[in-house]
């Protein structure tokens, strides 16, 4: 559904009340009775997860599955499945600096992409009471993931030139999947680069930022908006996430979110930071409804701030958890 992006930021800035945004798809493909491998390979299992979880939960906005190995596969890259962890690129696709240079950029045909275009397409049909959000890895995250994660951070030292001709490469094929992402009727994307927050905040700009601008320059617009979430940044390189002109921030759990939101413009959204793993997965309801409330009561001069989890909520989260956390939410708006 067409949608003024702008327009509904502004309306979520205006609330009184603080809306939500969990990153979550795992516990929709649980109680659709799902394995991971089925809803990261059949874009129809996908949409009934996200279909799940968005008539249940009163999310500001639907999400499609955060998966940071389908354009890495698209490349060539191999990876692992399994039926309850989420796939992992399980071997290097690029051993030298000078494979960096004969490496092709892929079609929108290629691995699981099309998959994720189903997905998406299907879910932007159905959703039509809130936006929805599409999912796509960020060019330093994806650029590690071709290159060896380690291996890159010496690369960008030794041999930038290289670094930044695999970026490039890397940002090309991004900017053409956002875009088809866009023309499947999806409001936005969360744009996916925790591998940033391994830089400084200079080296950020110069490897990161530079290029999830030129694709946000590209792509956004009044009826698509791009959240970057980096959730490798301790608020280190804030500075340099906001550079980039995204019209929404995601933060993880190791951060401050009060400190950090000090950084993102009052026009932007600041969205997290509930730890997926020791909050949501290994918590109680009554730690998650704690841990909520502690954090509101943090945020409470922010008005561009939306809770969230810090991170994608891993597979067996207890729907107990997510159900207390959007109780506690609706207490404290209550209030």
């Amino acid at each position: 559904m067409k949608m003024n992006m702008r327009q509904w930021m502004a309306d979520v800035i205006r609330l009184r009340e603080v809306t939500a945004l969990p990153v979550m798809t795992h516990p929709g493909i649980e109680q659709n009775g799902h394995t991971v491998r089925q809803a990261v390979s059949d874009g129809r299992v996908h949409y009934e997860a996200v279909m799940t979880l968005t008539r249940r939960y009163p999310s500001v906005a639907a999400a499609t599955i955060m998966d940071l190995t389908t354009e890495a596969e698209a490349f060539g890259a191999e990876v692992a499945f399994s039926d309850d962890a989420v796939p992992a690129v399980s071997s290097r696709l690029l051993p030298d600096v000078e494979s960096i240079y004969s490496l092709q950029v892929p079609s929108l045909r290629a691995g699981r992409i099309p998959q994720y275009l189903k997905a998406n397409l299907l879910a932007a049909k159905a959703v039509t009471d809130r936006p929805l959000l599409a999912g796509c890895i960020g060019p330093f995250s994806l650029a590690g993931r071709l290159y060896d994660m380690s291996d890159i951070m010496v690369l960008i030292y030794e041999h930038p030139e290289a670094a930044h001709t695999l970026l490039q490469k890397c940002t090309d094929f991004i900017e053409k999947y956002c875009q088809a992402l866009k023309l499947t009727g999806a409001n936005g994307v969360m744009m996916a680069e925790p591998a940033a927050g391994l830089m400084s905040n200079d080296d950020c700009l110069t490897f990161s930022s530079q290029y999830v601008k030129r694709i946000i320059d590209s792509v956004q617009d009044d009826t698509f908006a791009v959240v970057l979430h980096n959730c490798g940044n301790t608020g280190h390189c804030t500075k340099a996430m906001v550079a980039t002109g995204a019209a929404a921030y995601h933060f993880g759990n190791k951060c401050q979110m009060e400190e950090v939101i000090r950084d993102v413009p009052p026009t932007a959204l600041a969205m997290g930071n509930i730890d997926p793993v020791s909050v949501f997965k290994d918590g109680t309801p009554d730690m998650m409804r704690q841990t909520v409330l502690d954090l509101l009561e943090r945020m409470a001069t922010y008005p561009n701030f939306v809770l969230s989890s810090g991170c994608d909520t891993p597979p067996q989260t207890p729907m107990a958890n997510i159900d207390a956390f959007f109780e506690a939410l609706a207490d404290y708006n209550k209030q």
